[in-house]
């Protein structure tokens, strides 16, 4: 269902911590003309774990009406508890978000039989296309591809985000899954040899600042066209690198204030990004010609 360069989308917010609705609309709008292939709603880039219940659905929803039909929105709903996360499915599919897409339960270290089964219930309980999300290094929690191949049978489970980086666990899920389960690598700096090597796209933090450049390397790696992949992806490489010197989303929300997409505005716990960093952020914008 999903291809190319799938932005993972800040949210952009105000000193005070407010929601910033007309950079929202901007930003939609930025990647709409950029060529961008879907945009991810309050994920991990668009700080959901600092969001409530109620602020969250009503963002989705909003991202919905702004895209307007221009760009599918697939949404962050993913929770440690499996109640949650079927109640901010719901939302998502009420609000006609055209996927959800659904991080491993963090924290609290399910075993491979629980994270079935938490995917499952989420599947059987919403209706919508569900895009499973492995990133250990963030949940302390690893989805194997021997399990992400059981879930791939679940008629509405209809791919992974794989932000491992090991372009080995490519070659597992290649070989497990149902044939139709879309593989997306979420992890930039190895995105584009996992498109090469059979992926099917990329959900980006850098385009967040570099969409087009974006969506040609994943364009180009898509067609096989691999020295023509591989050129645009070097250009792009210091901000895959520069874009998470510190925690993410803190040096691409740095990026894109400084940049004039969205207000200085993050929320605890995490923090603007630090003096000492912000040189190394704006030396990978200016190389790359965003700024």
């Amino acid at each position: 269902m999903f291809r190319g360069s799938i932005v993972a989308l800040i949210t952009p917010m105000h000193e005070d911590g407010r929601i910033d609705e007309d950079s929202l609309s901007r930003l939609v709008d930025f990647h709409v003309e950029a060529g961008t292939s879907a945009i991810v709603a309050v994920g991990t880039t668009g700080e959901s774990a600092t969001l409530d219940e109620e602020e969250h659905c009503a963002l989705l929803r909003r991202f919905v009406a702004l895209a307007a039909g221009r760009i599918p929105v697939i949404a962050g709903t993913g929770a440690n508890s499996t109640t949650e996360a079927i109640n901010l499915t719901g939302c998502a599919k009420l609000a006609g978000a055209d996927a959800a897409l659904l991080v491993t339960p963090y924290y609290n270290k399910p075993t491979q039989e629980g994270l079935y089964l938490h995917h499952k219930a989420v599947a059987e309980a919403v209706d919508i296309p569900q895009i499973l999300y492995n990133v250990p290094g963030r949940t302390a929690c690893d989805m194997l591809p021997e399990t992400a191949a059981r879930l791939s049978r679940i008629r509405n489970i209809v791919g992974i985000k794989e932000a491992t980086g090991d372009l080995n666990r490519l070659v597992r899920l290649k070989s497990l899954c149902a044939e139709e389960f879309d593989l997306l690598s979420g992890d930039d700096a190895t995105a584009c040899e996992f498109i090469l090597q059979g992926g099917h796209g990329d959900i980006s933090v850098t385009a967040n600042v570099a969409p087009r450049l974006m969506q040609q390397m994943c364009a180009a790696a898509l067609c096989g066209r691999r020295e023509e992949a591989l050129a645009v992806n070097e250009r792009l490489d210091i901000l895959h690198r520069n874009l998470f010197v510190q925690s993410n989303p803190i040096p691409v929300k740095w990026a894109m204030a400084e940049m004039g997409l969205s207000p200085r505005g993050i929320r605890l716990p995490l923090t603007w990004l630090t003096e000492d960093a912000q040189p190394v952020v704006r030396a990978a914008l200016e190389q790359v010609g965003v700024i």
